[in-house]
């Protein structure tokens, strides 16, 4: 299942990339991008755990990005 989201307060590339790298290391996510220039974020990631993801993902972004907040 993929799903797009909208993020707010992404404040630089490079802690994008960090997010990135980070959500593609959980398991059970198959892809992941997170787009500084867009303020936005696509989770690829399996169906039947896609909200347990996504609490894990909120985790991730919070520890290399306190004041981003992922919009659902």
């Amino acid at each position: 299942m993929k799903k797009k989201f909208k993020l707010q307060d992404l404040d630089c590339a490079n802690c994008a990339a960090k997010m990135e790298d980070a959500i593609k290391k959980l398991p059970g996510v198959h892809d992941a991008s997170v787009s500084f220039m867009m303020q936005k974020m696509t989770i690829d990631a399996d169906e039947g755990r896609f909200d347990e993801i996504m609490k894990q993902v909120v985790s991730v972004c919070a520890k290399v990005e306190p004041d981003c907040k992922i919009l659902m």
